[in-house]
């Protein structure tokens, strides 16, 4: 299948990657050129402007945009708006704010324009082990994707689906964002309690180590804990705080709105 792809950070750089290595054709734009020859070494199709990869692409069009929420994806689903035509489709696989997701939605069907949201979880790992991907938008659209959804995805079956209509996808990524962020929060609370106890001097990194296998807390999560713990056990290049991304403040805001008590996400 061929698709245009809007963003080759982390992310969608990887991602681009993956959809080549699975036979797709993949068109792509990026404001750095050294991501845009990366991507032309392994079998892309760079494009000089959006205009530009727009008509490079086969009618109806596939674009899938992996920038910033907010302001960047607003500016370029406008932009998108104008150059794509009737029954092409947008796929953003960002971290939109569903409910900004549901108007940007209705705005583009105006015009004839598809959008489907795909919550999309893996980070820089996703390259090897796949991606999880929570969709939302018109089943007709996320059955003419299902190539490229199972080429993402960790395999055909697996790891992602069609959850409801426009918005669900980033909402249901939205949770997951919360839920991630609350265990989290109690590993790093079980591991300072373990580490305060002196008195049986315990070596957390292997008792990380123990836990990863056959225990009810093994988790992906608990693997990265381990790997850090082995490189630096007092986790002292560790920030004490982290950038505040949106999903879990959003997540608490709809727990509040829904009447539904969220004490460990929203701690």
């Amino acid at each position: 299948m061929q698709i245009g792809m809007v963003g080759l950070g982390k992310m969608g750089g990887n991602m681009t990657s993956r959809l080549l290595k699975g036979g797709h054709e993949v068109v792509v734009i990026d404001h750095n050129q050294d991501a845009i020859s990366k991507a032309d070494s392994e079998g892309a199709d760079g494009a000089e402007s959006l205009e530009d990869l727009v008509g490079k692409l086969k009618t109806p069009r596939i674009v899938w945009i992996m920038v910033p929420a907010g302001k960047p994806t607003e500016s370029l689903l406008n932009e998108l708006g104008e150059l794509l035509t009737d029954d092409d489709t947008v796929v953003d696989g960002g971290n939109s704010n569903y409910k900004d997701t549901q108007r940007r939605a209705t705005e583009l069907k105006e015009k004839g324009i598809s959008l489907v949201d795909v919550g999309t979880s893996g980070g820089v790992w996703g390259l090897a082990e796949g991606y999880s991907m929570m969709i939302g938008g018109e089943a007709s659209k996320v059955k003419q994707l299902q190539s490229v959804f199972e080429t993402l995805a960790p395999g055909e079956n697996m790891g992602w689906g069609h959850v409801g209509s426009n918005g669900s996808g980033h909402f249901v990524k939205m949770v997951h964002n919360g839920i991630e962020y609350g265990l989290m929060q109690a590993y790093a609370e079980g591991f300072e309690i373990m580490k305060a106890k002196e008195e049986f001097d315990l070596d957390l990194h292997n008792i990380a180590e123990i836990w990863r296998y056959g225990s009810v807390v093994r988790s992906w999560l608990l693997d990265l804990t381990t790997e850090a713990l082995k490189e630096d056990p007092d986790l002292s290049n560790v920030k004490d705080w982290v950038a505040d991304s949106g999903e879990g403040r959003w997540t608490v805001a709809e727990a509040i709105d829904l009447d539904i008590p969220a004490p460990v996400i929203t701690l």
